[in-house]
């Protein structure tokens, strides 16, 4: 038998085995296990979770996408872009507006407000700006800042005009803060209207009544206005209620009220009205007698200097070049100088408390005429428990006269209750050393004004230190005092410019200064009604 060609052959058929097809429906069989396992537990993995677990993932990725500065810093943020070309454009539009191309200005402000539209609503959906929705916007605005630059609005030109607008703005602010500071001590030197009242009631007694007159002469020639066993005090003033106030609190507090002489000086505005006061209340038998600065005909332009410079007028015009918190009058008043006088005034006494109009005494204060003193004039609280109330901060120190004389870190003290050993004081001729600083200074180059700069140094090595609850200061000014240290303090001092007797005085602090006012008097009652 012949066999075929093997082109002519039949492909022979080949049949998979039956062990073949088992392991193939065994395979698929195990898979779909597998699949249907998988599926089954990710379902159930999934209702576990609670519903609002995945509301807060929603709400941490619409959060994250609301902030919005790492994107403006990023470096290939669209963003970025929109905000540089803003502040540039903003720069431009002052510049077009300078060189009067308003046109120019108008379009670029329009474009402006297009980005600021398109971070804000970038912001608000949570998701960043795409290039797609922002670049007709960054296109057009980038034409307009070339067109700004051809018209020579160059980079020099612009930083030259922004420092310019700069210091405008600077000058702006500084005028704001002074026209702050002066609005604040033209308050705080206003008499309110009960004050004023009352100043007039009283002048009015005074120039009606001639048992007043003859009252006052009897008083000035009293021997224990020179009595050295007695306690002085001396108070200079033109304000009639707040230096009443300070004697009445200080009689009111002390051991042995009667044993008190106070020696007040006011200007001749005040002085009927100081005259009439005191004559016409009780100070619990304390001898009170009032002078008028304006008799002390020794006190003139040939002795001081302080009045030579009132009178000079390039010392008064330098008043506009100072700055604002100096120009306040009560740092030239003569009232406010009396202090270094105090030895002339009162030839015959050897210890004397000074105390300022703003004080309020709370403890008995005759222990400070027993103190030692060490052989000091001055016994004073320091003030140097903060830096800023050293000698540095007082006085000019690149000045050669001061820095070669004084230690920049000394501790400064405080006016407003000190006590003055008058005999030491003629021996250490602190008014004549007062007077050499003074002279020195009527150019204003080693301080400003003010009367404790010169008194740092006047009593300069001459200044015994007080414990600091003898007098406390800063209610005039700080909220923030310890109750406890007010109430330890033998007295408290309102320095500063809210003052008690001024309505925006610090509440806190106003009814230990109201408690010593005379509110039974008449006039006060018929002032404060009106």
């Amino acid at each position: 038998m012949r066999r075929r060609a093997a082109e002519f052959r039949r492909p022979v058929r080949r049949r998979f085995s039956n062990c073949w097809i088992c392991s193939l429906i065994a395979l698929f069989t195990i898979a779909g296990l597998l699949l249907f396992l998988l599926q089954h537990n990710q379902y159930e993995d999934n209702s576990d979770q609670p519903l609002t677990e995945k509301n807060v993932k929603t709400e941490q990725i619409a959060h994250d996408g609301l902030n919005f500065t790492q994107e403006i810093l990023s470096a290939t943020s669209v963003a970025r872009q929109l905000a540089e070309q803003m502040t540039l454009a903003k720069a431009y539009v002052i510049i077009s507006k300078e060189h009067n191309n308003l046109h120019l200005a108008w379009k670029l402000s329009s474009k402006i407000r297009k980005c600021q539209l398109l971070l804000s609503n970038a912001a608000m959906r949570g998701e960043p700006i795409t290039l797609d929705e922002a670049g007709p916007v960054i296109t057009s605005l980038s034409s307009l800042i070339v067109k700004a630059q051809d018209s020579h609005y160059d980079i020099a030109t612009t930083i030259m005009t922004m420092k310019s607008h700069i210091q405008a703005l600077e000058e702006r602010a500084n005028a704001a803060t002074v026209q702050s500071t002066i609005f604040g001590q033209m308050v705080a030197e206003g008499i309110p209207k009960s004050l004023h009242c009352l100043k007039l009631k009283l002048t009015a007694d005074w120039l009606k009544k001639p048992t007043l007159h003859e009252l006052a002469d009897e008083k000035r020639n009293s021997p224990r206005l020179t009595d050295n066993n007695l306690y002085h005090f001396c108070i200079f003033s033109d304000n009639v209620i707040s230096t009443s106030v300070v004697v009445n609190s200080t009689v009111s507090n002390a051991d042995h009220p009667k044993q008190l002489v106070f020696h007040i000086v006011t200007n001749g505005v005040s002085y009927g009205a100081m005259q009439a006061w005191f004559l016409s209340n009780d100070f619990h038998e304390a001898t009170i007698e009032v002078q008028n600065i304006e008799d002390f005909s020794w006190l003139n332009s040939s002795y001081s200097p302080i009045i030579k410079q009132q009178l000079d007028a390039d010392f008064r015009n330098q008043d506009l070049k100072i700055e604002p918190k100096l120009q306040n009058p009560k740092y030239v008043l003569l009232l406010n100088h009396l202090r270094f006088y105090i030895p002339n005034i009162y030839p015959d006494l050897e210890k004397i408390i000074f105390l300022d109009d703003d004080v309020v005494v709370q403890k008995d204060l005759t222990a400070l005429f027993s103190l030692e003193l060490h052989g000091n004039v001055n016994g004073a609280v320091e003030t140097c428990l903060e830096a800023f109330h050293r000698y540095y901060k007082y006085l000019n120190f690149s000045n050669p006269i001061i820095s070669a004389k004084f230690d920049p870190q000394a501790c400064g003290w405080a006016f407003g209750m000190n006590i003055f050993d008058l005999i030491a004081w003629r021996k250490s001729n602190v008014t004549e050393r007062y007077h050499y600083w003074q002279e020195r200074n009527a150019d204003r180059t080693l301080w400003k004004l003010g009367t404790l700069p010169p008194g740092l140094l006047a009593f300069y090595g001459l200044t015994e230190p007080l414990d600091r609850r003898w007098h406390v200061l800063g209610l005039g000014y700080d909220t923030n005092i310890d109750n406890r240290l007010i109430e330890t303090a033998a007295v408290v001092h309102y320095n500063g410019n809210m003052k008690p007797w001024l309505k925006f005085s610090i509440g806190r602090y106003k009814p230990l200064w109201e408690r010593y006012i005379n509110q039974s008097h008449r006039y006060n009652e018929e002032c404060a009604t009106n």
